[in-house]
């Protein structure tokens, strides 16, 4: 990774000096004394004074021309945390603005929590809600994150790994919704060295071995480029080459089971150029140049990233007959792309200047993400179903669809037509009633790629249906549809519920009649913890709860009293083959010692038992087990294919547990498959990661798959999952592994 530079005081002083008044300079000044006087007596975990921690923060803000409030705040940001300072102290000081963006950033260290995931959770609702407010508060915390990471190397290994995958799950991704790009690719170049540093040093050292080769081909590349814009006659073009980043090297090899050798664009080529019709004059005079790989060319400029990131993307047989990425922009989209919503406050200095400007747009891309913070606050139950929310919607891959308009809209992937509706608007999908893709009906239940034109048909009399609540993947869409069901009339609802209820009774092979007597209601409403049946029969109806959890409650009796039967003809069975079986008429669930294979099964003894073969359960595995004609019990763990096909083919599936899940011999034979690149000495890693772990190695193979990785199948024995758990970590930290997985045979 490139050394980051480390300010001095006068060093911010004089970067912002180039963009802020003399006023607005002085400003600054007095909050760097008044931060290192409060700071004064203090060092951090690396032993250096702590004041040299805010001047960074505020060096990185100014670097990317934040305004005056938004550097003062990186110099104060952690005053009111771990000074005597308060946040009333801030505002008498520099205002109230100032003293809100501090408030955002300040974790909630005085609250007690039941878990420090809980409080995690929270800190991470506060900060994001007080980013709804002000997104200058997360664009604070993205530096002050930023620094923490560089500086995580003073930390203990467990606490550099929690912060590292907190830094990729939450802080990464929020710097890419927020297209501040510059920050995103150093938080998961930093997060991946400490998270795999085997995998981050073996890319980064590759990468400089090949650096003198990769420089001179991109710098005929460059040459030959800015030959071809020449001759164009455009103003102000610039032409270079940029590396490509470690994490996303790591992503490619990890999700396409690449080797580094076949990572081609390790290198790009960038144009910057001073207009939208320059950008397409460039992209034409390359590909007349070099043949363009088909399905490789993206107009991000037509059709723009919901961080508002713009550029054309084309990738083409470059110089040697080697494959060459080259992204397309104007300067201004360029700053945007660099900085994302952080740049709205240098574009808002720069109006009147003659540059393209563009902060209606980056504006309205900052909304949406807040917008959509906003609608995840409303229906969360706490602070973790809030942080879900947000990387379930707001961090998922997205899709981009058409309306027939030509209106662009920016979809979580696997949402369906449905779930654009309700983005459109909550009445258009109310009264949603089917819709067209492309110009064909389509079931509600499709989901949406990009460059569909999606038409929604509404109806003025349709209502929503509660098995939309199955069909739409977005909480917003999810959340609308549970409002219209509260909104109604509690009688309704209770009905509805009633009706739901006797539907999944009914498909489940239960009479309804009986079973939904008033006393069996009200007995199951007070183990649900309502206070009366009605108010779970509404729940149900508004779609709170799901009816066949109530429905389980109900028949628990039923299907108790089932199994019994079950186990009696069970027995009848397999008496004939010579076997016994006891049961404990007052306690069903009572689970006996079965003398095989450590397994115990409900209401049985003396029964042969057997461990699947095909998928080599050990102990700590979740286990099913189904009767086999004449061999007894056979155990798998759950996934595996053959629970599922004797699921299909009606054979009797039985619930089964260790009787140890530590493990009562020291060797369960387990299947391994490690997908790796392929290179001289990846077996040997393999092997000696594995001998030092367990002494029963009972076979290993490999051979090289069609797209050229190496794949090592091995069979060992364990003790237990955890042990095995711990084999599989070792293994996926080796630089040359991809993955590495449980077989199934």
């Amino acid at each position: 990774m490139a050394k980051t530079k480390k300010y001095t005081g006068d060093e911010v002083l004089n970067l912002v000096g180039k963009y802020m008044s003399e006023s607005d300079t002085e400003k600054v000044r007095e909050a760097y004394n008044w931060a290192s006087d409060l700071h004064k007596e203090q060092l951090r975990k690396s032993g250096e004074p702590y004041i040299i921690h805010p001047i960074q923060v505020a060096g990185i803000l100014a670097e990317i021309k934040m305004d005056t409030a938004t550097v003062i705040s990186g110099y104060l940001h952690d005053v009111v945390e771990d000074t005597p300072a308060t946040l009333e102290d801030v505002e008498a000081k520099f205002g109230k603005t100032i003293a809100d963006i501090i408030d955002g950033v300040t974790k909630i260290s005085k609250i007690r929590y039941k878990n420090s995931q809980e409080q995690l959770a929270e800190n991470h609702r506060k900060l994001l809600l007080a980013m709804s407010k002000d997104i200058r508060v997360i664009i604070v915390k993205l530096a002050d994150r930023l620094h923490n990471m560089r500086t995580l190397g003073a930390l203990r290994e467990d606490k550099q790994r929690r912060i590292a995958s907190e830094t990729l799950d939450i802080y990464a991704p929020l710097a890419d919704r927020l297209g501040i790009s510059t920050i995103k690719w150093e938080l998961e170049d930093l997060s991946l060295s400490y998270l795999n540093p085997e995998k981050y040093h073996s890319i980064a050292s590759r990468m400089n071995m090949k650096r003198e080769e990769r420089i001179r081909y991109v710098q005929t590349a460059v040459s030959e480029i800015e030959s071809v814009v020449r001759e164009l006659e455009l103003q102000n073009v610039d032409v270079y080459g940029r590396p490509k980043h470690i994490y996303s090297i790591y992503r490619k090899m990890a999700d396409k089971h690449k080797a580094f050798e076949e990572i081609y664009d390790l290198s790009a080529v960038r144009v910057l150029t001073n207009t939208i019709p320059d950008t397409y004059a460039v992209l034409g005079a390359i590909h007349s140049k070099w043949m363009p790989l088909p399905g490789r060319f993206k107009d991000y400029i037509a059709l723009p990233k919901a961080n508002g990131y713009q550029s054309l993307h084309t990738t083409v047989i470059g110089p040697g007959g080697r494959p060459l990425e080259v992204q397309i922009r104007t300067h201004t989209m360029h700053e945007v792309a660099e900085f994302g919503v952080a740049a709205h406050w240098a574009y808002k200095k720069n109006k009147g200047s003659g540059k393209e400007v563009r902060t209606e747009d980056q504006t309205q891309q900052t909304l949406n993400v807040i917008q959509g913070i906003l609608e995840l606050q409303e229906d969360a139950k706490n602070a973790e179903d809030f942080m879900d929310g947000v990387q379930g919607d707001l961090f998922s891959d997205r899709v981009y669809a058409f309306t027939p308009k030509g209106d662009v809209f920016e979809l979580a992937k696997g949402a369906g037509p449905l779930d654009m509706a309700f983005s459109i608007h909550t009445n258009v999908g109310i009264k949603t009633v089917g819709a067209k893709i492309n110009g064909r009906i389509v079931p509600l239940d499709y989901k949406i790629k990009t460059g569909d034109i999606i038409e929604i048909i509404t109806s003025s009399t349709a209502k929503p249906s509660r098995d939309w609540l199955d069909l739409v993947s977005t909480r917003r869409a999810r959340n609308k549809i549970k409002q219209y069901f509260k909104q109604l009339d509690r009688d309704d609802n209770v009905e509805a519920g009633r009706e739901l209820l006797i539907r999944n009774l009914r498909d489940t092979g239960f009479d309804s009649t009986e079973l939904l007597s008033t006393e069996n209601l009200i007995k199951t409403a007070e183990t649900l913890h309502y206070h009366a049946y009605d108010d779970m029969l509404a729940a149900i109806g508004y779609g709170d709860v799901a009816a066949p959890g109530v429905a389980n409650k109900l028949t628990e009796g039923i299907r108790e009293a089932q199994q019994v039967a079950e186990t009696d003809e069970l027995q009848r069975e397999l008496l004939e083959e010579g076997h016994e079986i006891k049961r404990d008429e007052t306690a069903l669930t009572q689970r006996q010692k079965v003398t095989a294979d450590d397994i115990v099964i409900a209401g049985v003894d003396n029964l042969l038992v057997r461990l699947g073969r095909c998928c080599t359960p050990v102990p700590g595995d979740e286990v099913k087990g189904y009767i086999t004609k004449g061999r007894g019990i056979s155990v798998h763990r759950i996934g595996c294919p053959n629970i599922r096909a004797a699921q299909i083919q009606g054979q009797r599936l039985v619930d089964v547990q260790w009787e140890d899940e530590n493990g009562l011999k020291p060797n369960y034979d387990a299947d391994l498959t490690v997908h790796g690149e392929n290179r001289n000495g990846l077996l040997n890693d393999v092997l000696r990661s594995v001998n030092g772990r367990t002494r029963f190695v009972n076979s290993v193979n490999g051979h090289v798959t069609k797209n050229g990785t190496a794949q090592v199948s091995l069979s060992i024995g364990v003790k237990n999952s955890v042990q095995l758990n711990s084999i599989m970590d070792s293994l996926n930290t080796l630089p040359a592994v991809y993955d590495v997985e449980r077989a199934f045979h």
